[in-house]
């Protein structure tokens, strides 16, 4: 492959901004596909990129997917790896591990709305893995359609230079087409679907705001060119290939977004798009890269203070050892598919390849091109290139590399779960499927977290929010036909006494034969609020009244008690136990039956003690604009939360708080919705407290009802 002719791109965007719509067009004007096909298509048939039938139901991209397209420039051939991601904040992921393969970006934006929360995301997701990027305004059909004001919110919230190569040809319904600032030329876009370029001199109309648009471009690149500026300032006229050779390197450095737009639904512009892709986005060579040389170990005294003293640099040289990176893993019937970039060397069908991870050899039996769902074998790849593997058992992020090489590259950044569900299956033969349902999801998404709560022995998911979770449930129902009970986690609520209580039990079994003797008095009494253990033993028993070896099965009796307790299985805590008299007998007497007694005294003790429900209270901490705060701490304390403080930071305006668990079930969807999508938050175990009375009788009543149904559904 001549790499200087290859693009790995993605398109990535807020939800409904138009990525897969924009997709679909590229597949058609590079004559990938033949036949257009919408989103939301009435035909049944949908986008070619949005190939799973959730996908096409919702409308919606739930995985990325991965295509390649020839696209001729001028008379030269481009080969455009081209992936398409979701807008969805719940499948960020998917984005996550795009970006990091790829060498660069369309932005998306919608013309009415701007730059919306997702895409101040995306932004930052192209700015950790140093993407370059074209702006693309969409929707210029649109009523409300307002460049000028998205071109200002790029600079102002993405805070980069925005670029505009083009401005537009009429707006909302009147929109023809894109005047392009550096050829000064008027692009229309004739035919049934747009195919046609047709290229005319500027309306009349719009000369004067050429003129100066054009001038406004030039003084943003002459920024980055010492040439440009000088050619500026004596007036001379500036090559194409000057300008182009600009915005490229600004582009590559940073330094500037070029900025495009059209209607990608009403066919106009994207051509002139997929030009701009060639002309200035990266190649596979632009891009720095470096791995870290697993073989390099520090020196004794220390790790050096250069940060680089184990990193190597890779080429996109096909001669050299292979360098690769498993960036996602998709389970199938038949094995596991795992897309791949190549950053050196070159992979060849047969051979084997060690994973740096796991040390292990791997044959790469079959390499294949992916258009979507659709897949097409090779028999090599190149640097530079990205292709599936099929069979190769890996995890998401691993590095695979020739025999003899031993790097790792940078991996994949996972961000944490925000929210959890339990989950569990109708009919219980569903439980094996839904383990290897549960096990493929968990491999395939680094988002997806599956756990068991040891309290009460529910199984756990935990995802990206809501949606994220809700499309996992709907798939393990139709992949795998099980039908499962989701629900919130039962939070792990304690149960504690609030009085002292005497006891004075005696346990008695004599009737012939070997029988069980044994009797205890004392008192127990309720702990403090900061003692350091839920449970303490005290043994006051004196004289020999009970046997020294029949103290401890006593304690242990008492402690089985605690596990579960009597107002709702949970378990008990701030119980101080004071052993002080009791009785025994030679015969009857024994280790079992004074560990029984302790059983027996303490359920007693518990049925009159007035036992109250501690429940655990979480630290929280968000971050809003400002402008939301009031909205915010009103939620917070409709929801027993205690504002603990407020401070505000560059219009940021960040809030402590202390909030009961079992009311932050869906906050993050909560606190999207206050915060038009800006809100973010951290949230993690501060202490138990005890709940009020009056809640605590719905909880009490709300447990006996659940026990009750899942009894009756296991049934």
């Amino acid at each position: 492959m001549d790499l200087t002719k290859v693009r790995n791109i993605g398109v990535s965007a807020h939800i409904d901004s138009g990525k897969t719509t924009l997709s679909e067009r590229i597949l058609f004007y590079s004559g990938r596909i033949h036949a257009i096909h919408e989103v939301k298509g009435k035909d049944g048939v949908g986008a070619v990129m949005d190939h799973m039938e959730l996908e096409r139901e919702k409308g919606i991209t739930i995985t990325s997917a991965a295509t390649q397209v020839t696209w001729d420039a001028k008379g030269t051939d481009y080969i455009i790896n081209l992936i398409d991601t979701p807008g969805h904040v719940d499948f960020t992921v998917e984005v996550e591990r795009s970006l990091r393969v790829l060498d660069g970006a369309i932005l998306v934006l919608c013309s009415v709305a701007g730059v919306q929360s997702q895409s101040l995301t995306v932004d930052r997701q192209m700015k950790r893995y140093k993407v370059p990027r074209i702006a693309f305004i969409n929707k210029m059909d649109r009523t409300g359609a307002n460049p000028d004001k998205v071109i200002s919110m790029i600079r102002e919230k993405l805070n980069v230079t925005p670029c505009p190569l083009q401005i537009p040809i009429g707006k909302e319904s009147t929109f023809e087409g894109v005047v392009d600032l550096i050829e000064m030329r008027a692009c229309y876009f004739d035919g049934e679907d747009g195919e046609v370029v047709r290229y005319e001199p500027i309306p009349e109309a719009l000369a004067e705001k050429a003129k100066t648009a054009r001038q406004e471009m030039l003084e943003t690149l002459s920024m980055s060119s010492d040439e440009m500026m000088s050619m500026l300032l004596e007036e001379q006229e500036i090559p194409i290939p000057l300008i182009r050779q600009t915005i490229r390197e600004a582009t590559l450095a940073h330094t500037i977004t070029p900025v495009m737009m059209g209607s990608a639904y009403k066919n106009k512009a994207v051509q002139e798009l997929l030009d701009g892709v060639t002309y200035y986005l990266p190649t596979p060579l632009d891009r720095e890269l470096t791995a870290t040389d697993l073989d390099k170990k520090p020196p004794a005294d220390g790790i050096p203070s250069d940060p680089t003293w184990n990193k190597v640099k890779l080429t996109s040289d096909p001669n050299k050892p292979l360098v690769c990176m498993a960036f996602k893993t998709v389970v199938e019937q038949y094995g596991q598919l795992t897309y791949t970039r190549l950053y050196q060397g070159k992979i060849v069908k047969g051979d084997s390849y060690v994973n740096t991870r796991t040390g292990k050899r791997i044959r790469f039996g079959r390499l294949v091109r992916m258009h979507s769902n659709e897949r097409a074998d090779v028999d090599y790849a190149e640097a530079g290139d990205i292709i599936a593997l099929v069979g190769v058992d890996c995890a998401s992020g691993d590095t695979f590399c020739s025999e003899g090489t031993n790097y790792a590259l940078e991996s994949i950044f996972v961000p944490d779960a925000v929210i959890k569900l339990s989950i569990e299956p109708v009919k219980r033969d569903g439980a094996d499927k839904l383990g290897k349902a549960l096990e493929r999801f968990r491999r395939e998404d680094p988002t997806f977290r599956v756990m068991s709560d040891e309290e009460t022995g529910q199984t756990l998911i935990a995802g990206m929010g809501q949606l994220h979770l809700d499309i996992y449930v709907e798939r393990i129902k139709r992949e795998y036909g099980v039908e499962c009970i989701i629900g919130p986690p039962r939070v792990a609520y304690r149960e504690t006494p609030t009085k002292a209580v005497d006891f004075n039990y005696k346990h008695k079994k004599q009737t012939g034969g070997s029988g069980q003797y044994a009797h205890v008095v004392g008192q127990m009494e309720v702990l403090p609020e900061d003692a350091v253990l839920p449970y303490e033993f005290v043994n006051e028993v004196s004289g020999g009244r009970i046997p020294k070896e029949y103290i401890a099965p006593v304690d242990k009796g008492i402690q089985r008690a605690l596990v579960k307790g009597p107002l709702c299985e949970c378990e008990v805590v701030g119980v101080r136990m004071k052993l002080q008299d009791g009785t025994y007998h030679d015969v009857d007497s024994s280790e079992m039956a004074f560990e029984t007694c302790g059983f027996d005294a303490m359920r007693e003790v518990l049925s009159k003690c007035d036992l109250g429900l501690l429940e655990p209270i979480m630290k929280l901490e968000v971050e809003v604009p400002d402008e939301f705060q009031g909205a915010v701490t009103g939620h917070l304390a409709s929801k027993r939360g205690v504002i603990g403080s407020t401070e505000t930071t560059m219009n940021i305006c960040t809030i402590n708080a202390e909030v009961p668990l079992s009311s932050m079930f869906d906050y993050a969807n909560e606190v999207r919705s206050m915060t038009q999508g800006k809100g973010t938050f951290t949230m993690e175990f501060a202490k138990y407290s005890m709940l009020p009375r009056g809640l605590q009788a719905e909880v009490v009543e709300k447990r006996r009802k659940e026990k009750a149904e899942r009894a009756k559904q296991k049934a």
